[in-house]
């Protein structure tokens, strides 16, 4: 069993802004993938973004200058 860390996730609306949200992180070199939604939490798409949680600064301003809309972000051990 893979130990749990505590990581960023930021859910998305729709699959088009998750989908966005990794096409903008793969074009600036951000680390990160997408994930489904952990069960703990619920979304409007069932995807998120999931990065280190130290990449939580970095990825708030991108998503900022690229007028990149998210639901929520949230801090959790996963």
């Amino acid at each position: 069993m893979r130990k749990k860390e505590w990581k960023v996730v930021i859910t998305f609306k729709t699959t088009t802004g998750a989908m966005g949200m990794e096409k903008l992180c793969k074009e600036e070199g951000i680390s990160g993938r997408l994930i489904p939604v952990p069960r703990q939490i619920t979304a409007g798409c069932g995807l998120a973004w999931c990065d280190k949680l130290e990449s939580r600064e970095v990825l708030e301003k991108v998503m900022s200058v690229h007028n990149l809309v998210y639901e929520n972000i949230y801090e959790m051990e996963i």
